[in-house]
């Protein structure tokens, strides 16, 4: 049987600015295909701390969903934590760029 984790990313969040309803939301719909979650992070805009719950939520489970910290702040960083956690760079492709 497959496992899930949840990773919720924003300073938002954790401030309390924001009510954290996505994972629930989220938890709900996996236990419905036959997906239990069986963790759950919530975690501020921090590149370091959003590649040690992506380790963490991976070692957990088979599937990681993450859910905020892609805004158009300058605070969310989910995509540079992303490009850590996979060892890459992120790379600017101008052709979705264009209208």
């Amino acid at each position: 049987m497959k496992k899930a984790s949840i990773v919720s990313i924003g300073n938002e969040v954790l401030s309390g600015q924001t009510l954290q309803t996505n994972a629930a939301y989220l938890s709900e719909k996996l236990l419905s295909i036959g997906i239990p979650v069986v963790s759950s992070y919530t975690i501020g805009d921090d590149i370091d701390l959003i590649v040690r719950a992506l380790n963490l939520a991976s070692s957990d489970a088979d599937v990681v969903l993450t859910t905020g910290g892609l805004g158009p702040t300058d605070d969310d960083l989910t995509r540079q934590a992303f490009a850590k956690f996979l060892g890459t760079e992120l790379q600017l492709q101008n052709v979705l760029l264009q209208k």
